[in-house]
């Protein structure tokens, strides 16, 4: 393996919980590389949601995750939000503003990032929300959406500041499969322009699709890490998932995980 550059992110060490109840413990992992799409998968209550949480300094935690020379968990808050780019599972209700106004914000929101001009900002945000397919719904307001609607702008806010490092948490939950896809897409293209992505998934397929990397999360610890076809196996399956499982690997050479039965 080859060792961790100036925009990769490393985790070591890595502990965090909610008061007393601690949920990740000690955990290290290979590196989460620049330009690759690293999917945190696992059953319930593994510890993707914390670990992505921790990773964004939304709650304490100790160890250390680096990305080149800096601890991001030792840095000013206003100094990791201008690194760091987090979606969370669900925006707040009672938000009395138009999509394009929520993605605006938080464009202005970006700490010591030069401030646009309205027109350049607004121009900004509305160039994504065409992208994700979403252009149609820039002056409605946020209350009127559907649950998967508000997941869209939630990563557009997420993605508009253009952050080094983008931790998502299930952002393809509430999407249709056209909606799964393009957001996969986009993910897997800001990737590529050398960001590191972070994203939790329930979806083994899409994992096993668009990411580059896998980390397979049991009771707060690494059940397995690697590519898709390292991490994602029978025997990983049966002992974090508790399935038979097949994985196999269609016409188009991408890998398929069909569950046969859980077992006793």
């Amino acid at each position: 393996m080859r060792e961790a550059g100036d925009t990769d992110l490393v985790v070591s060490g890595l502990s965090a919980g909610y008061r007393h109840r601690p949920v990740v413990r000690d955990l290290t992992l290979a590196p989460f590389r620049a330009g690759q799409v690293t999917a945190l998968v696992g059953p319930n209550a593994a510890g993707k949601s914390t670990l992505l949480r921790a990773l964004s300094g939304l709650i304490p935690a100790r160890g250390a995750v680096r990305l080149g020379g800096e601890d991001l968990l030792r840095l000013p808050r206003a100094r990791r939000a201008a690194i760091v780019g987090f979606m969370p599972q669900a925006l707040p209700q009672g938000v009395a503003l138009s999509v394009i106004e929520t993605v605006i914000a938080a464009l202005r929101a970006v700490p010591g990032a030069a401030p646009l001009p309205g027109a350049a900002a607004r121009a900004r945000a509305a160039a994504l929300l065409v992208e994700m397919g979403i252009g149609a719904l820039a002056l409605e307001p946020i209350d009127r959406l559907s649950g998967g609607q508000r997941q869209l702008v939630s990563l557009a806010q997420a993605v508009v500041g253009e952050p080094r490092v983008l931790l998502l948490d299930e952002p393809t939950s509430a999407l249709d499969l056209r909606h799964q896809a393009v957001v996969m897409g986009l993910l897997r293209r800001l990737a590529r322009e050398g960001r590191v992505v972070a994203v939790v998934l329930h979806d083994l397929a899409l994992a096993a699709r668009y990411a580059d990397h896998v980390v397979v999360l049991d009771k707060g610890a690494c059940a397995a890490q690697g590519t898709p076809e390292a991490a994602i196996t029978p025997r990983v399956l049966a002992q974090v998932y508790g399935v038979e499982a097949r994985v196999e690997t269609c016409s188009q050479g991408r890998l398929q995980v069909m569950v046969d039965a859980p077992l006793a």
